[in-house]
């Protein structure tokens, strides 16, 4: 990601398999920059940044090849996907097309590494490459081999028991990518990202004991996520950085490492995090806009009033800057999700954590660094502060671009493309014909123009990501 969602249009949810969108056009991508300075570049996995025209797709944004789905989830073992009743299609691709070929029953982890070994085997390991693998695992729905459940039946509780044999089968692919790296000469110039999309799902079988939350909410339950860099070219190996870091530091850092250029006219949200991650740095960062949604469920009680004037606190955001966070509006799910929570022996006499704040509540300020489990609100003690990260937030603002969320378009559904989820974007006969007029009129007065006139143009070998349940 190169921009925060403020700045896509895609702050609002996520894109959805029927809606008419699709990352912007014009947002130049990692694989982009990185061809730029020779090198090959391979996705593997799950896409979920829109497909409705061919302009979209991976093979359109950068990537040589792509092999994987281009929805958000699907049946691990059919790659089949029912965005409702009657709206269903097969999902599962190979650069632009339907890979039928490939639809033998085997799951998709297990799939995805398989690809990742012929890329690696194919390519010549003295030439840079950059692969992104998106694991479709652990995200719903819950499904794993036989196999992986052996050593997790002691759990109890249903999903987590399909999550951990989920889990054990990701482990295992990475392990297998990471062999395929030393196997075929890649390892030791290699840098290995394992990084992550959001918190888990508690009732997908997710846990984010003990962050307050979970996916879909601004709480660090929803946010703050799983990461770690692998490589011999790391100067403090084995190491813990605590200093901040956002998926949009990802951009700048490896165009960095690949010796590519950052051209001035693109605007950055992200830094160059490689010394903070190599050397134990302090990181450039200062703040991460985690969001702002302004078509969220409004909060009913938020007002301009209780932010001072300087922000509507029925908008949902949150923002970090140093220790401090802000949330503002409707969070979203706030519970604490303890382990004993997800018990299916004998009575149900654990509960889910529940807080109960005054009502009309619309802002929250914590100290993250001391309190990362968000149980103590500081708004009340600290106004100064609070006025100081709503100003920020009012400043961030003020670049947004307006929400792209189009509604459904019927002409998205498999149906209509072959029992295939796809690009279906075509432009109106009528439009095409009306253009085709207007260029045929634009040239006439051209040459009459020109009459009158005459009268008087170093590598990544892995990237690997876990997707959020």
């Amino acid at each position: 990601m190169l921009r925060y969602q403020i700045h896509t249009g895609l702050q609002h949810s996520i894109i959805r398999p029927t809606q008419p969108n699709c990352l912007p056009l014009d947002n130049v991508t990692l694989p982009q920059k990185l061809k730029e300075v020779g090198y090959s570049t391979h996705m593997v996995g799950k896409w979920h940044l829109g497909f409705y025209r061919r302009e979209c797709m991976p093979t359109q944004r950068g990537f040589d090849s792509f092999f994987g789905s281009l929805l958000g989830s699907g049946d691990y073992y059919t790659h089949f996907k029912c965005d409702s009743p009657g709206i269903c299609g097969y999902d599962l691709y190979e650069n632009n097309n339907a890979a039928w070929d490939h639809d033998n029953g085997i799951y998709s982890t297990q799939m995805y590494t398989q690809k990742v070994q012929q890329i690696l085997a194919s390519h010549n390991p003295r030439k840079p490459i950059f692969l992104y693998i998106a694991y479709q695992a652990v995200h719903s729905p819950l499904q794993a081999p036989g196999r992986y459940f052996e050593h997790y039946r002691s759990i109890n509780n249903i999903n987590r028991r399909r999550y951990a044999a989920m889990l054990a089968c990701l482990d295992e692919a990475i392990n297998n990518v990471t062999l395929a790296l030393r196997k075929y000469g890649y390892y030791e110039n290699s840098i290995i990202i394992y990084s992550s999309d959001n918190g888990g799902q508690p009732m997908a079988g997710g846990s984010n004991w003990p962050l307050r939350g979970s996916k879909g909410t601004y709480w660090e339950g929803g946010i703050r996520a799983v990461g770690f860099v692998h490589s011999p070219l790391l100067k403090n190996k084995g190491s813990v950085c605590k200093e901040l870091v956002h998926i949009t530091d990802w951009f700048p850092t490896l165009i960095t490492l690949a010796e590519g250029q950052i051209d001035e006219d693109i605007q950055l949200d992200g830094y160059d995090v490689w010394e903070t991650i190599s050397e134990g740095r302090r990181s450039p960062r200062v703040d991460i806009l985690h969001n702002i949604d302004p078509i969220y469920t409004k909060a009913k009680n938020g007002s301009w009033a209780a932010g001072y004037g300087i922000w509507n606190t029925a908008i949902q955001s949150a923002i970090r800057v140093n220790h401090w966070k802000l949330l503002t509006g409707n969070p979203g799910y706030s519970d604490w999700v303890p382990p004993q929570a997800f018990s299916n022996a004998g009575p149900n006499r654990w509960h889910n954590e529940r807080v109960s704040w005054s009502a009309g509540k619309t802002v929250w300020l914590f100290n993250i660094t001391a309190d990362p489990y968000e149980r103590v609100d500081l708004s009340a003690r600290h106004p100064e502060v609070v006025k100081q990260l709503l100003r920020r937030l009012s400043q961030f603002n003020k670049t947004a671009v307006p929400v792209r969320y189009p509604p459904k378009d019927p002409r998205s559904n498999p149906k209509l493309n072959g029992g295939v989820w796809g690009p279906w974007f075509k432009e109106d006969e009528k439009k095409k014909k009306s253009d085709k007029s207007k260029g045929a009129n634009k040239q006439k007065k051209m040459k009459k123009k020109k009459k009158a006139n005459r009268k008087k143009g170093q590598s990544f070998h892995c990237r690997s990501r876990l997707a959020g349940g």
